[in-house]
C-alpha cells in the first residue's frame, strides 16, 4: 500500500518561508553540521542559551493534521524498545538519545512513540510490526533497535515519532539519514530532523536528541518537571495498566488509551497519550 502522492506546490499556494529555508539548506550544506555530523542538542546546550524545539515535520503549506502523521500511524503500540528479532531481514539499525526541554535539562519519563516501513518500504497496518512506545530513563536517554527503513514513492528514507513530556503537548515529527538522494526532492525532509548515522559492521548507529517546548523554570506551575499537586484517586505510580483499564484522579474518570507502568508526573489529566476522560 502506497501514500497517495500530494501537491504541496501548486500555483495557488504560496511557498512557505519554512520552505524556502529548507531549500537553502539543502542547497548549500551550512551550520547545521559540527564536524561531520550533525549538531545534536546536547553540545548546543553547552552554550548556556536556550535550545530551539524539534519542529514538527511539516513545512507549512498545507495545514492538515494527515499531512504531519502521514497515513500510517497506529495508536496502542506495545511497550518495547526493540522492534527486531533475530529472523527479521534489513540492516540493523539503533537508534539513542536524549530528550531536553528548552533549557538543555534532560526529560525523564518522555513518552517517544515510533512507527516505519519495513525494509521494503511497507506499513504493517494488520499488526504492530515495526511500531512501539517507549519511555525516556532518569537521565532523558532512549534506545531504539530496528532496521534501516526501506524507500516507497514519493518518500526519502525516515522513522515517524511522537514525543510528550508530562503535561505537554504531543509532537509528532520525522527522522531523517543524511546522504539520501530523495532528501532533495522529498517535500516533508527537513535537515533540522537528520540523524548523525554511521556504520559499524553491516550494522548502522543513528543519534538524535529531541528538545521539546518544556520551559524548565522551577516556579512555572505549568512546568511538567514539578511534582503532582492533585490527589491520585484510583490512579497509583507504578502500576501496569492496559488499554481499556478505567481509573479515577482528582474527582475526574479516565480510560488508559496505551499499556503502559504508571510514572510519577504521569497523572491523567498531564497525560493525553495515555488517558482520555470518561
Amino acid at each position: 500500500m502506497t501514500p497517495d502522492p500530494v501537491d504541496r506546490f501548486s500555483e495557488d499556494r504560496p511557498i512557505s518561508r519554512k520552505t524556502l529555508l529548507k531549500a537553502a539548506l539543502v542547497a548549500t550544506a551550512v551550520p547545521l553540521f559540527a564536524g561531520t555530523g550533525v549538531a545534536l542538542a546536547r553540545d548546543a546546550g553547552s552554550s548556556g542559551r536556550p535550545l530551539a524545539p524539534t519542529p514538527d515535520c511539516d513545512d507549512g503549506d498545507g495545514p492538515t493534521h494527515d499531512q504531519i502523521e502521514g497515513p500510517y500511524f497506529k495508536p496502542d503500540s506495545p511497550l518495547r524498545t526493540s522492534l527486531v528479532s533475530a529472523g527479521t531481514p534489513g540492516v540493523r539499525l539503533t537508534v539513542s538519545g536524549y530528550v531536553f526541554g528548552r533549557a538543555c535539562e534532560p526529560l525523564p519519563g518522555v513518552l517517544l512513540d515510533f512507527w516505519q516501513a519495513d525494509t521494503n518500504g511497507a506499513y504493517d497496518m494488520s499488526g504492530f510490526a515495526f511500531r512501539g512506545h517507549q519511555f525516556t530513563d532518569a537521565a532523558g536517554a532512549f534506545t531504539l533497535s530496528t532496521v534501516v527503513p526501506g524507500l516507497y514513492p514519493g518518500r526519502t528514507r525516515h522513522i515517524h515519532v511522537k514525543a510528550q513530556a508530562p503535561g505537554s503537548a504531543v509532537l509528532t515529527t520525522q527522522l531523517y539519514f543524511p546522504d539520501e538522494p530523495r532528501n532533495s526532492t522529498d517535500t516533508l525532509f527537513d535537515p533540522a530532523l537528520l540523524m548523525n548515522v554511521r556504520s559499524v559492521g553491516p550494522a548502522k548507529e543513528g543519534t538524535f536528541d529531541f528538545v521539546l517546548d518544556v520551559a524548565q523554570d522551577p516556579t512555572d506551575p505549568t512546568d511538567p518537571t514539578d511534582p503532582p499537586t492533585e490527589p491520585g484517586g484510583g490512579w497509583a505510580a507504578g502500576t501496569l495498566y492496559s488499554a481499556g483499564d478505567r481509573v479515577t484522579y482528582g474527582g475526574g474518570a479516565y480510560r488508559c488509551l496505551q499499556a503502559h507502568t504508571a510514572l510519577t508526573g504521569w497523572e491523567p489529566p498531564n497525560v493525553p497519550a495515555l488517558w482520555e476522560r470518561g
